[in-house]
C-alpha cells in the first residue's frame, strides 16, 4: 500500500480512531495507540513491523508470490478501517491480526473457489499437530539439508498436500510461531485440539518431506 494510499484512508477514517487501548503488555501497544490517536507514522512503522508475518501466512496458503502480495495489501487495508475494533484487554495485537488475516483468506477462497480444483478454505486450511522423533529430523526451514528456494519449494509443495485444518495449525504454529494459546483463540478451538491437530500434521507433513527428499 503506498504512502499516499494510506494518507488518503487517514484522511478519512482518522476520526474514527478515537478509542485508546488500555493494556500495555502488548509489544505492538505504543504503535497502535499511535494510530488510534490519528499518528500516520505509526501506520507506517505497523505495516513495516507486521508485514513479513502478513505475507508468510497469505502465501504459504497461496503458494503465489503474487497472489500473496495483493492480499498482503488487501490485510492491511482491512486493518486500517477495522483497528478501532482492536481491544488489547481480548487478546493481543499479533492474534487479532493473525485472526483478520485468516478471514480475509477465507473470503478470498469464497470468492475463487469456482476457479480452483481444491475445495473451500474452510475444508483446507486446518491440518497439523505435534513433533515426533521423526519429523523433529526433517528440516522445517531451508537451513538444514536442503538449502534456499530448494528447500522453500519442497516445503510448500509439501503443505499443499495436508489437509486444510493441519495445513493451518503448522503455518501458525512452525512457520508463524505462535503460542498454542493464540492458535486456539485464532481457530476458536480447543488447545488439545490444536496440539492434536499440530501432532497429526507434524507426522504427516515429516513422512511426505521424507519421501520428496528420498526422490531427490
Amino acid at each position: 500500500m503506498s504512502t499516499a494510499g494510506a494518507g488518503a484512508i487517514w484522511n478519512v477514517a482518522s476520526a474514527g480512531f478515537t478509542q485508546s487501548i488500555t493494556k500495555p503488555l502488548d509489544p505492538d501497544y505504543a504503535v497502535v495507540e499511535r494510530c488510534l490517536s490519528g499518528d500516520s507514522a505509526a501506520w507506517e512503522d505497523l505495516v513495516r513491523l507486521h508485514t513479513r508475518r502478513v505475507y508468510g501466512l497469505c502465501y504459504r496458503f497461496t503458494g503465489k508470490d503474487s497472489e500473496a502480495q495483493d492480499l498482503t495489501q488487501d490485510v492491511f487495508l482491512r486493518v486500517f478501517r477495522a483497528l478501532s475494533s482492536f481491544r488489547s484487554t481480548e487478546g493481543s495485537f499479533t492474534t487479532w491480526l493473525t485472526r483478520l488475516t485468516r478471514n480475509l483468506l477465507i473470503d478470498h477462497y469464497r470468492r475463487t473457489r469456482n476457479e480452483r480444483v481444491t475445495d473451500s478454505i474452510e475444508e483446507q486450511l486446518p491440518r497439523v499437530e505435534v513433533r515426533s522423533e521423526s519429523v523433529a529430523a526433517i528440516p522445517m526451514r531451508p537451513d538444514s539439508a536442503l538449502a534456499g528456494r530448494e528447500a522453500s519449494a519442497l516445503l510448500q509443495t509439501a503443505l499443499g498436500k495436508l489437509s486444510p485444518e493441519l495445513r493451518e495449525t503448522i503455518i501458525l504454529r512452525d512457520l508463524q510461531e505462535m503460542e498454542y494459546r493464540e492458535i486456539a483463540e485464532i481457530l476458536a478451538i480447543p488447545e488439545g485440539t490444536v496440539k492434536s491437530r499440530l501432532n497429526r500434521g507434524r507426522a504427516e507433513l515429516g513422512r511426505l518431506l521424507k519421501k520428496y527428499r528420498e526422490a531427490v
